[in-house]
């Protein structure tokens, strides 16, 4: 792992700044922009345990059966695909289904520490004009996922 500065040279800094600016030493960082950091021995672990449950509330999907396998299966047979576009006769999700802002809470989750949901999430993302039951059940996979993994993170 790679320190930035040496004890020394942090403690010196920190010095200077406090004889230049009215300042506090608080600490180490817990929370910064929503995301949990926790100082380790071998790292800083960045995640995002709180907002997945608060998400999962929100969509009340708090009590979903938790998986621990995230499987995005595709097909090369368009008419198998889950993640296909939808087709002239097939039945577009009702405009209270929130699924513009279920997108938009998981885009969040997957650009700053789940970015093992990315792929899927924004394969769902495309469909935000006209989203089906088919996409909608792959948000409730996404959902089981995120609820059998809430306290993953990045390192």
């Amino acid at each position: 792992m790679n320190l930035i500065g040496t004890p020394e040279e942090l403690a010196r800094t920190v010095t200077h700044l406090k004889s230049e600016f009215e300042m506090k030493d608080l600490g180490k960082t817990q929370y910064c922009v929503g995301l949990k950091i926790e100082h380790h021995s071998d790292g800083i672990l960045v995640h995002q345990t709180n907002y997945t449950h608060k998400v999962l509330c929100r969509f009340n999907e708090d009590k979903a059966k938790p998986s621990s396998i995230h499987m995005v299966i595709r097909s090369l047979n368009a008419k198998q695909d889950p993640f296909r576009p939808n087709e002239d006769d097939e039945e577009i999700l009702e405009p209270e289904v929130p699924y513009l802002s279920v997108i938009g809470a998981l885009l969040y989750l997957a650009q700053c520490t789940r970015l093992n949901i990315s792929f899927t999430v924004n394969l769902l993302a495309r469909y935000i004009n006209a989203p089906t039951c088919g996409h909608w059940t792959g948000v409730k996979d996404i959902f089981r996922y995120l609820k059998g993994t809430s306290s993953f993170g990045k390192i």
